[in-house]
């Protein structure tokens, strides 16, 4: 077992050398690399496998031994102060080993191919390559300093994923977004780490701890400016996790490649967030109201997020803020001290997400054949349904994934949402009133999503589509308004046709595509083919390629068992410890969990018979307004029969259009801080620029001017004759006299 911890020293630098070959082969033989491009998506998927082979070998002596290693070597060393680089082996850090690099062997398969048309795919897979090392060397970090080092590589991996298609203003403003909010959060978590530094002496886990929980418990330290110290710290998490009021950047961020999605906002980089509140809890867990504080902002996420997801028209937005609600509460579960809760359910909820964010691409994928590349078309929930017949394996997946994140046993969600509902009624009633609502809730959105997608048929005027030659375009939405005014038009089927015969290839897949210029940026080639006249065919919807759907298939059988690390089977231990809680035993003693983890069948079995049943409620209330039966509200004529007069319907469709315009505009928290902060800081420049101009240049000017008539005015009186000088003299000694 030593010797296999000696080698966790380069877990963060294996996957290292594909971006820096990537970029020394475009530097020296820029020609050659491109021709060879496919051949990069292997080293990047080997290297990463390898590293995960490592990371299972690790947890599985993490279960046997219970133990924590540490190696570290000097750094820096200079009189009394000494920084260190180590890695840090611990329960902690073995599954989020885990969970990045089978997440991420998934995606690098998956983006193979669906990245296999773009000319940056080099790019692309240096980048992600340099996001795995960034966030391998964050989980495996030691102590402070080495964690913010890498957080801010993880920040940078993000800005350039999110505003990978750069040429488009709105992706390039998405990262922007991303970059700012995150700077934020960041410059809190700096001020946080010196702040401890000052306090306790020591940036390292090790020391950091005992120093600190010590002082704490002996009065030897002010107890508002620790306080204040958890609160930076803090901040950086609510950054880089998307908590409220810092998750403006993340629906925004949707900008990006779908599998970036996947990776980097479902499974790790927001995940970088809880990693680190869980990695600090020991230091939080002392301080009761930043405990507080981060259980408040928790349920305020988890609600929010929801509420925002429930009108979006954008399939991948509508995720992202299901992600967001859905780190609400992991971040709700270590506000609990419920540590292992928080942990199960960042498991089980990255596997889920990541397989509807890679099913969304496959649903993007078609809706692309249908309408040509445009984001505001291909990704509207508005324009798809019918998608069954002819993507019957992502739709299977996609409902798995939906039923997980709903709560629905015997999926992965169910087990660690249950956990912490369960928990939640320990800590605050009304905490968990509102967590089992916004349980309701999710299963409503996400049924929507899916609903919307793949039931019905498409919402486009596509021949041969639905088996009809037209069909009109109508909106089985909820809401029923604000829908642009060109939906109503036909929409004319750009097709894939391109002026050269470049071809493409992955290199997992043999299959060959015609193609030329970046396919997410075609319009050049579409107006090409306009002016010269081609005559545009129709693609058709169809399945992903293998290699992809593999990615799908196999993320399907992580949600179906995942969830059993968390189950406690008395069978094999009388006691009822199941394999996750197993693991975490020593960071559980360390937060003075209860040691004893006996499960009552009973109760487990009556609390999860109320969640799933809210669940159930938020499937059959969204089953019913977005079936195609029911297309509108308009058609529910049946609520007639509660007034004479339609009194209940209007209200009702007021509350409607209230719920809409809430989640729609994002619940106007965009637009505040577009007023408070950008126009705001606008503003006081203005003020600022008219005080330096009006005032202080003004003064400086008044100054310079006065003095040159001053000058003008005494050139003339300062003649050389003494008899003016005494004259002039006498004349001002008799004012004085006067006066």
């Amino acid at each position: 077992m030593e010797h296999t911890y000696q080698y966790s020293l380069i877990i963060p630098f294996v996957t290292l050398p594909v971006p820096m070959l990537i970029a020394a082969g475009l530097l020296l033989f820029p020609t050659a690399t491109k021709n060879l491009h496919r051949m990069w998506a292997f080293p990047s998927v080997l290297l990463l496998s390898i590293v995960m082979i490592f990371s299972f070998d690790l947890y599985i002596e993490q279960i046997n031994s219970s133990s924590v290693s540490l190696y570290v070597w000097s750094w820096t060393i200079n009189n009394d102060f000494s920084l260190e680089f180590g890695c840090l082996i611990d329960p902690l850090t073995s599954i989020m080993l885990i969970l990045i690099t089978t997440v991420g062997i998934m995606v690098l398969i998956y983006s193979d191919n669906y990245m296999s048309h773009d000319q940056g795919y080099l790019r692309f897979f240096a980048y992600m390559s340099f996001f795995n090392t960034s966030m391998l060397g964050l989980v495996t970090s030691s102590n402070l300093i080495q964690i913010y080092i890498f957080w801010e590589l993880v920040g940078m991996c993000s800005y350039l994923l999110i505003g990978f298609w750069f040429t488009r203003p709105i992706a390039a403003n998405a990262c922007q977004k991303a970059f700012v909010t995150n700077r934020v959060g960041d410059f809190g978590l700096f001020l946080g780490i010196l702040g401890l530094y000052w306090i306790t002496g020591s940036f390292e886990f090790r020391d950091l701890f005992e120093i600190f929980n010590n002082l704490v418990y002996n009065n030897k330290v002010n107890f508002l400016f620790v306080t204040l110290c958890a609160f930076f710290l803090f901040a950086g998490a609510v950054a880089k996790s998307a908590q409220f009021p810092l998750h403006v950047w993340l629906p925004d961020a949707m900008e990006g490649p779908t599998p970036i999605s996947a990776l980097i906002h479902a499974a790790t980089m927001v995940a970088a967030g809880i990693f680190l509140v869980a990695r600090l809890l020991s230091l939080f867990i002392v301080l009761p109201y930043i405990m507080n504080l981060i259980a408040l902002i928790g349920i305020i996420t988890v609600f929010l997020g929801a509420t925002l997801a429930l009108a979006q028209k954008d399939i991948k937005r509508g995720l992202a803020y299901s992600t967001m609600s859905q780190l609400g509460y992991m971040m709700l579960a270590l506000g609990m001290g419920s540590y292992r809760a928080a942990l199960f359910h960042l498991i089980t909820h990255a596997y889920s997400k990541a397989l509807l964010f890679l099913g969304s691409g496959s649903i993007i994928h078609s809706m692309e054949a249908i309408v040509g590349y445009s984001p505001d078309k291909s990704q509207n929930l508005v324009l798809m349904g019918g998608l069954t017949k002819y993507v019957p394996i992502t739709k299977t997946t996609f409902l798995l994934g939906t039923l997980s994140l709903c709560g629905i046993p015997p999926l992965a969600c169910f087990w660690s949402k249950d956990a912490i509902l369960n928990d939640s009624w320990l800590y605050s009633p009304i905490f968990a009133i509102i967590a089992c609502s916004t349980a309701g809730l999710t299963a409503f959105y996400m049924f929507r999503i899916y609903l919307l997608t793949f039931e019905g048929h498409l919402n486009v005027n596509f021949k041969n589509y639905s088996g009809k030659k037209s069909s009109s375009f109508y909106s089985i939405s909820l809401w029923g308004k604000d829908e642009p005014k060109t939906i109503k038009k036909k929409l004319r089927v750009l097709s894939f046709l391109t002026i050269n015969n470049n071809e493409r290839s992955s290199f997992f897949w043999k299959k060959t595509y015609r193609l030329d210029g970046n396919i997410r940026n075609m319009t050049r080639s579409f107006i090409a083919i306009n002016l010269f006249g081609t005559k545009n065919t129709f693609s058709y919807p169809h399945e992903l390629d293998n290699t992809m759907l593999l990615s799908l298939l196999i993320l399907v059988l992580f949600i179906l068992f995942v969830g059993t690390i968390g189950i406690p089977f008395n069978q094999f231990n009388q006691e009822g410890i199941d394999l996750l809680s197993k693991l975490l035993t020593p960071s559980i003693n360390l937060l003075h969990k209860n040691s004893n983890n006996f499960v009552d069948w009973y109760e487990f079995v009556t609390n999860a018979t109320f969640s799933v049943s809210i669940a159930y409620f938020g499937i059959f209330i969204a089953s019913f307004l977005y079936k195609p039966v029911y297309s509108s509200f308009q058609n529910l004529n049946f609520l007639n029969s509660f007034s004479k007069k339609g009194l209940k319907i209007f209200i009702f469709e007021k509350i409607k259009n209230v719920i809409y315009d809430w989640s729609y505009n994002r619940a106007y928290i965009d637009a505040f801080y577009a007023i408070s902060l950008t126009k705001g800081i606008r503003g006081l420049a203005e003020l600022i620029h008219f005080f330096d101009r009006r005032i202080i240049d003004a003064i400086t000017n008044f100054v310079g001017v006065t003095s040159f008539f001053v000058g003008e005015v005494i050139k003339y009186v300062g003649g050389g004759r003494v008899s003016s000088y005494l004259l002039l003299y006498s004349f001002y000694v008799l004012i004085l006299l006067l006066i």
